[in-house]
């Protein structure tokens, strides 16, 4: 049977558990003061930095951690909070764009506050300066050498 050494298998343990601990944690901080969850706050984040503050929505679930359906499922609970709008893109009658309206923008900067807040209380601030830009180059080499398969959505 493979196993992974000691170092491996540290630095997985942590990684993990650092994960499975802030990212619930900054989620039920956002519920609670914002009525968001981290899904909906990503989503808003995306199209505040679109340009127009719009995105197909093809765009936008290639740049969220969802799946499609948890893409949609986010939009139309933003949609029904007035955060988001829905249309049909001008270029392309057959593209929906998903847009920030201006609630939407005033929501993600309260919410900013509360997010920036949770992610130094429970993760950047426990660390150096010097330790975060290692941390930041660490994990972007993983990340750029990680390679995601395509998803095949017709099935």
């Amino acid at each position: 049977m493979a196993r992974l050494d000691d170092a491996e298998t540290r630095a997985w343990r942590a990684y993990l558990a650092t994960h499975t601990q802030i990212l619930p944690t900054l989620d039920a901080e956002l519920a609670r003061e914002m009525g968001l969850n981290l899904s909906q706050y990503e989503v808003l984040l995306w199209l505040n930095d679109a340009e127009d503050h719009s995105l197909r929505m093809s765009e936008l679930a290639a740049k969220v951690v969802l799946s499609p359906s948890g893409l949609t499922r986010a939009v139309d609970q933003l949609e029904r909070r007035g955060f988001v709008e829905r249309r049909v893109s001008d270029r392309d009658r057959r593209a929906y764009l998903a847009t920030l309206t201006r609630a939407g923008k005033t929501q993600l900067r309260r919410a900013s506050n509360t997010h920036i807040r949770g992610i130094r209380q429970h993760f950047t601030g426990r660390l150096s300066e010097r330790q975060l830009i290692q941390l930041a180059s660490l994990l972007e080499q993983i990340s750029e050498e990680v390679i995601v398969p395509p998803c095949d959505v017709a099935s």
